[in-house]
């Protein structure tokens, strides 16, 4: 049976979460708690749906707003769950907005029920890792040297808004959700203790490229979360030198052990910088849509 999901589910939902987390092939877009009680709060607000079986909640997923319309939390489902009918009544609540949903690149069946649904995917998204060790001081060993800017560029921590939004539109990104952001959101981001901003600006004082980290304190690890560079600014080392700054501002912190990077499958000089600095590709999402109705 397909319902809403109730408060007593959530012991059900956490059990599903574990399971999911045993296997990378299993991985979802799915809430990041896994207490009953943080579960309990981030539950309050998605539209989410069950479907029970003879014993208890045996699939999972849920609705948000993201981008122009809604993002899927899951399909999360034991083994052999059909996955039709919980992925049609998400469907229906969408009531024609654009769905997005977000899973393994190896999570064939849930793969596989997405597009029996009508997800077409979109791309997919490598992501990298490797130990912080090589960049602490005294021992870039890996890199063989230590990070340093490049000639006639300078490193600033803070960028105006304006600057901001221009140089990622300039870099041919895609993340649109930050570029409607509001100056209190923004200042609200980089306010955080968790965020570093390291943008370069050359001669003439303009912002080049800029990297964004996120340290992850509990999970011992660093998030570059973006790493951009202008075209016109291509092919001079910026990115590497970027990529070497942040993961020196990781390593200050003894409790950050690992550095990740991401890149979508359209970015191959960010897949060579990646791999040439000594990362190693650990895991793929593929993001999928499915289409807005256009008489809804």
């Amino acid at each position: 049976m397909i319902r809403p999901l109730h408060a007593t589910d959530l012991p059900d939902l956490l059990a599903l979460l574990h399971w999911m987390d045993a296997a990378p092939e299993r991985e979802v877009l799915a809430p990041d708690a896994r207490t009953l009680n943080e579960l309990r709060l981030e539950c309050e607000d998605p539209a989410a749906l069950v479907d029970e079986g003879e014993e208890g909640v045996r699939a999972y997923c849920a609705l948000s707003p993201f981008r122009d319309g809604l993002a899927l939390e899951g399909p999360l489902a034991e083994h052999g769950t059909d996955l039709r009918g919980l992925l049609s009544r998400a469907a229906q609540q969408a009531e024609g907005a654009p769905v997005y949903a977000f899973c393994a690149r190896d999570n064939l069946p849930v793969r596989s029920a997405l597009e029996a649904a009508g997800f077409a995917p979109m791309h997919t998204t490598d992501f990298y890792a490797a130990p912080l060790e090589r960049w602490r001081t005294g021992s870039e060993k890996s890199s063989g040297k230590k990070a340093q800017l490049p000639p006639g560029y300078t490193l600033t921590r803070e960028l105006p808004l304006t600057e901001y939004r221009a140089l990622y539109r300039a870099a041919e990104d895609t993340w649109a959700a930050r570029l409607d952001w509001s100056p209190e959101q923004y200042d609200a981001h980089f306010a955080r203790e968790d965020v570093r901003l390291l943008a370069l600006r050359d001669s003439e004082g303009r912002p080049v490229a800029f990297a964004e980290l996120e340290l992850c304190a509990p999970d011992s690890r660093a998030e570059l979360t973006h790493l951009a560079v202008h075209p016109a600014q291509r092919g001079q080392g910026l990115g590497r030198a970027l990529l070497a700054l942040a993961a020196a501002e990781a390593a200050q912190s003894p409790e950050i052990r690992t550095l990740r990077a991401r890149a979508h499958d359209h970015m191959s000089a960010a897949r060579q910088l990646y791999a040439r600095a000594g990362l190693s590709h650990c895991r793929a999402v593929v993001t999928s849509l499915r289409e807005g109705d256009e008489e809804a």
